[in-house]
């Protein structure tokens, strides 16, 4: 399925930031959607198979300084961590790269804590959008208009129930991305893989009924590092030749190959936090030599929702 072109993307991605803006109000210099979040500061190391998927710089270099956002799902700045709306948790991760010709080189992993997308494109995006949006109480005899997508769109219901319990901390959770991608070896050889970013920790999440407080994530964050440092395994999960590639909505089985690309290790808490969330723009898309981007739709509305909506956050 080819892209739209240009202008049809910035449309859309402009419908899709005002619909957020409708749904969750608009707060000047916050994301429309995962508004709430903290951006910290580790180191990634490589493993020794990750050069032999993809002849990418991070991939081969002894380190690479990264950055990651842990967040909260919706457009408020101020959701509680303790309440279901703040599902699914997000997970941003930055690798700063070697610069070239004085100019600062980066890729990017987005990733969440529900291993798919509730819908294959940014316009079904924002038909579940204005979908909750027009939705209030419904009644047996009159289903709502969120009620009625969610029963006509499938894989919108499964992202739905899919079991969010209440995470015991950002870093206890396993984090996906959703998208595919193609790793390119030096070789020029191609292998599809979605990211899977796994807890060193395990995964740990609360009982149902547990009372914790509105904002024990960021805070369980600071005291986790006073004990020592945060550790992820950048895990890649290898496509079947029989696997859809270029649809968010569909699960790959468990059973396929899954090959550990290296190990994050977040040491700290990044100064200035509020400042550097308003200017840093994520980018789905990565644009770096060694990683290409499959032909998922969604790449290329979501990479226009982040630079449009990361311009207004900085113009704030």
């Amino acid at each position: 399925m080819p892209f739209p072109n240009d202008e049809q993307i910035m449309k859309t991605a402009g419908d899709l930031i005002a619909q957020l803006k409708t749904l969750f109000g608009s707060h000047p210099g916050f994301r429309p959607a995962h508004a709430k979040g903290k951006i910290l500061v580790g180191t990634f190391t490589p493993s020794a198979e990750a050069s032999k998927l993809s002849r990418a710089l991070h991939f081969n270099a002894p380190s690479t300084k990264v950055w990651l956002r842990f967040s909260n799902s919706t457009g408020l700045p101020q959701i509680p961590d303790n309440v279901g709306d703040a599902d699914p948790r997000g997970l941003a991760i930055r690798f700063h790269l070697p610069e070239v010709n004085g100019r600062r080189m980066h890729t990017d992993i987005i990733a969440h804590s529900v291993p798919l997308f509730p819908v294959r494109t940014g316009a079904e995006f924002q038909e579940l959008l204005r979908a909750i949006g027009a939705s209030g109480p419904s009644t047996p005899d009159q289903p709502s208009p969120i009620e009625k997508f969610l029963g006509s769109h499938p894989a919108a219901m499964a992202f739905v129930t899919y079991p969010k319990p209440l995470p015991a901390s950002y870093a206890t959770l396993q984090y996906y991305g959703v998208s595919a991608f193609k790793l390119v070896d030096a070789n020029g050889r191609e292998t599809f893989i979605r990211y899977n970013i796994v807890p060193d920790a395990g995964i740990q999440t609360l009982d149902a009924g547990t009372v914790m407080g509105e904002n024990y994530l960021q805070e369980e964050l600071s005291a986790r590092l006073e004990k020592g440092p945060i550790i992820f395994k950048i895990v890649a999960q290898v496509a079947d030749s029989s696997d859809i590639t270029d649809d968010a909505t569909v699960q790959w089985p468990e059973s396929r190959e899954k090959v550990e690309l290296g190990t994050v290790k977040v040491d700290n808490i990044i100064p200035d936090n509020p400042i550097e969330q308003k200017k840093v723009i994520f980018d789905p898309i990565p644009r770096v030599d060694g990683v290409e981007p499959s032909d998922d739709p969604l790449l290329e509305m979501r990479a226009a929702v982040y630079l449009m909506s990361g311009k207004d956050r900085r113009a704030a």
